[in-house]
């Protein structure tokens, strides 16, 4: 059933970043020490240690999200991931290790198609346990996306993608936002997301051509033009049916700087500067993102429950599957 938006007076909810790279960096370094020390074992502490910083030091109209997640939680997480993926490249080997062209062929069949539903299946885990444990005001975040959904949405933008040559990736994009964030609650708020793939692929088109024609200097208003995108096509709806809407004012001029500047600090600190590339991001896009609508944040109600398997929080990190 759909939710019919109403228009409200308007009103504008702003965003900040109040960590720092000194400050990052020294979590960071005694992290990076103690998952070399543990032969990485504390990776999934150390995992929490980052984001409870960063969610801690991200702000919405003054009051700071939390992230609730812990180390113990994600090393849970951590092994099981380790496991499935284990489990995966068994097959693989096997695979290689088979005489019977069939046999190799079955094997290398299971590994690529085990591989493939692991993306979504790792994608939903992630949503719900990273939701579960973010909270703003003591209201926590939650998902409700139903598993099935995301591995048939997935295998069939997958399919659509390479059987069309990459043209339909823009719809297959756009699909996947919608049922992630569309699936997200906030309390009794829930988020909505109305990108089109016509406009995506509007937009890819234009930047590369611009881009190659201006000999990549276009790159940095086509990154923009992207983040801009993903923003602001982000919905958020009361129970009440009135909403607001995310607006990006990143320019081209901005992302220019910003990429440039953490390219020359992480580079000729030979990685070093990481953290304060990380700041600058996060800072950047707070700042020049704000909510703009009608947002009660009083009239926000506690409705979801808890969700502590961490499991597929780490499978996203294994396979490098970028979050939303």
């Amino acid at each position: 059933m759909t939710t019919t938006l109403q228009k409200t007076e308007k009103q504008t909810t702003v965003f900040s970043f109040t960590g720092k790279g000194s400050e990052l960096f020294a979590i960071e370094i005694v992290n990076f020490a103690l998952t070399l020390v543990t032969l990485g074992l504390y990776y999934p502490w150390a995992k929490a240690k980052t984001l409870q910083y960063l969610y801690r030091k991200t702000e919405m109209a003054g009051t700071p999200f939390v992230f609730h997640g812990t180390g113990k939680e994600m090393f849970i997480g951590f092994i099981k991931g380790i496991g499935v993926m284990v489990l995966l490249y068994t097959f693989l080997f096997l695979a290689g290790m088979a005489d019977a062209v069939f046999v190799q062929v079955l094997f290398f069949f299971i590994f690529l198609v085990g591989f493939l539903v692991l993306v979504p299946v790792a994608l939903h885990g992630m949503m719900k346990y990273r939701t579960s444990r973010t909270s703003w005001r003591g209201i926590h975040m939650g998902y409700r996306g139903e598993l099935s959904d995301m591995v048939s949405k997935y295998l069939m933008g997958f399919i659509l993608s390479v059987v069309t040559l990459g043209i339909y990736g823009p719809w297959f994009v756009v699909s996947l936002r919608k049922e992630m964030l569309d699936n997200v609650r906030f309390g009794n708020v829930r988020l909505r997301y109305v990108g089109e793939g016509s406009d995506l692929l509007l937009l890819h088109v234009k930047g590369y051509f611009l881009s190659i024609f201006t000999l990549g200097i276009y790159l940095f208003w086509y990154m923009k033009d992207l983040l801009n995108f993903y923003i602001n096509n982000i919905v958020v709806v009361q129970e009440d049916g009135t909403y607001s809407r995310l607006q990006c004012h990143v320019t081209g001029w901005d992302y220019l700087k910003l990429a440039v500047g953490n390219l020359f600090i992480v580079v000729f600190t030979l990685g070093l500067a990481i953290p304060w590339a990380t700041t600058r991001t996060m800072s950047l896009l707070l700042h020049k993102t704000v909510m703009s609508g009608h947002f009660d944040a009083d009239a926000l109600v506690q409705t979801e429950e808890a969700y502590d398997s961490a499991t597929y929080e780490s499978m996203t990190d294994m396979m490098d599957i970028g979050v939303i």
